[in-house]
Order: structure tokens, then C-alpha cells, then sequence
């Protein structure tokens, strides 16, 4: 489809504005890192690394930096796992409701935080009776980041099809061989990216973490929360802020990356 020069224009400012409404928020507070006002006014009226170097010695931060970090790999891990065997159930066999289970897998990406997060607030507080804590965080962080491994494994189960599966299997490979030596090399990458993509999903997640972190456990995103309007940490709370964002965008680029040379 060709474009006239006026669409291209169009399409372009469009394109140009819509970044700008998304990437100047996060570049004033970027700037506003590096400001010696305590307030984050603006313009900033100078430049000092003291607020950098206040929120990397700070044992709050850093404390939070590390929870997130083993909340993150936690429910990664388990998302990895369980994101792979759903993908081959529905990927590789028919049986009644697979519709209704692939759909049951997705909703939790699609429903609004506070839903999931009150959802599993009251599973694991009134019908469970569990304390909240590490664990309960863990869990309801991978119940969302399933669906990223889900939908990077199952669209390159679809897309690759099982015909070498099954000729495996008919020249005499078990199931532990033919995934081995076949199906796992044709997967691999979408399972890293997935993973990553979880991790990046977990990592930022601050909305089910309010429901479901309890008391006591404290993530990046919750410190950023609760030191936002406390006397002198505004700036120390944009370092923070700008640190998660570069955490985040480092494992999605690389999904990225990952999931564009396989489709070359």
C-alpha cells in the first residue's frame, strides 16, 4: 500500500507527539535527578550527582532493590514453567473447554491491577488464611507473568508446528528425547524472551504488590510509593524511579531483539 506524501506527513507528527506524551515525563524526571533542589522544581537551577550517590548508599533502597529482584526470578521462574506446559497443552492436543483455558490463562494480563490484586488478596487472606508475605507475593506476581512465557512458547509451537515431534517419535525417541534433542532447541528463544519479559513485568509491578506484599516486604516500586511526598526525598525518589526504568527496559530490548532475528 502506497502512502500520498500528506499521510506520511500526518502519520509522522502523530507518531512524533505520541512519543513526546509518553518519553518527556520520564525525561523531565531524569533531568530532575540530577537537580540540587530538594523540591524537584523546575527548571532545575543546576547540576549535582548528590542524589545519585545518597540513593545507592541508601539501605532502604537498596534493601527494596534486592526484593525485587528475588520477587522478580521467583515468579519468572515459576511462569517459565508453567507458561511452557500450558502453551503444549493447548498447543499440541484438542480436548473440551481448550478455548475457555486459553482464555482463563490470558485474563489475568487483561484485568484491570486492583481486581487481580483484590481477587488474590481476599484467596489468599479469607479462604487460605495466609499470612502475607514473600510467598504471597511471589504468587500472585507469576500469575500475570505466565502469560508473557505463554504467549511467546505457544506462538512458536503454532508456528513451527509438530511434524518433527512426530517423526521423532516414529523413529523410536521417547518424550524426554524428542524434547531434548528437538523440540527445546526450536523453543529456546521464546522461552528466554518470555522470561524476560516476565522479569520486566514483575520487576515494575506495583499495583497487585500493594494487595498482596503484606506488611514488612517492601519492592522498588513501593519504596518509590512511600517515600514520594516524605521531606527530602523527592529527589532520591527520581534516581530511584529512573534506575527502575532502565532495569525494566533492559530485559524487554533484549526479548525484543531475541524475538526479531528469530523472525528474519
Amino acid at each position: 500500500m502506497r502512502l500520498s506524501s500528506i499521510s506520511k506527513t500526518i502519520l509522522g507528527a502523530v507518531a512524533i507527539i505520541t512519543l513526546l506524551l509518553i518519553y518527556t515525563p520520564i525525561a523531565v524526571v531524569a533531568i530532575n535527578s540530577f537537580s540540587p533542589s530538594i523540591s524537584m522544581s523546575w527548571p532545575p537551577s543546576g547540576f549535582t550527582l548528590e542524589w545519585w550517590g545518597k540513593a545507592f548508599a541508601s539501605e532502604g533502597a537498596l534493601s527494596a532493590l534486592w526484593t525485587s529482584v528475588v520477587v522478580a526470578l521467583a515468579a519468572s521462574a515459576i511462569a517459565l514453567i508453567l507458561g511452557t506446559l500450558l502453551s503444549f497443552a493447548i498447543a499440541r492436543f484438542k480436548f473440551f473447554g481448550q478455548q475457555a483455558l486459553n482464555l482463563m490463562v490470558i485474563l489475568p494480563i487483561a484485568l484491570p491491577g486492583i481486581v487481580t490484586g483484590l481477587a488474590l488478596n481476599n484467596l489468599f487472606k479469607s479462604v487460605l488464611e495466609w499470612q502475607l508475605g514473600m510467598l504471597t507475593l511471589i504468587i500472585a506476581h507469576a500469575t500475570f507473568a505466565v502469560v508473557a512465557v505463554y504467549n511467546n512458547v505457544i506462538a512458536r509451537l503454532r508456528r513451527q508446528g509438530g511434524n518433527l515431534e512426530e517423526a521423532s517419535a516414529d523413529l523410536g525417541a521417547d518424550l524426554f528425547a524428542t524434547f531434548r534433542l528437538i523440540t527445546f532447541p526450536r523453543i529456546k528463544s521464546a522461552l528466554f524472551a518470555g522470561g524476560l519479559l516476565a522479569f520486566a513485568l514483575s520487576f515494575d509491578e506495583i499495583i497487585v504488590t500493594t494487595f498482596t506484599a503484606g506488611g514488612g516486604v517492601e519492592t522498588l516500586p513501593i519504596f518509590i510509593l512511600n517515600n514520594m511526598y516524605r521531606p527530602n526525598q523527592a529527589p532520591i525518589v527520581a534516581v530511584i524511579a529512573i534506575v527502575v526504568t532502565i532495569l525494566s527496559l533492559i530485559p524487554i530490548y533484549l526479548a525484543e531483539r531475541i524475538s526479531s532475528k528469530d523472525e528474519q
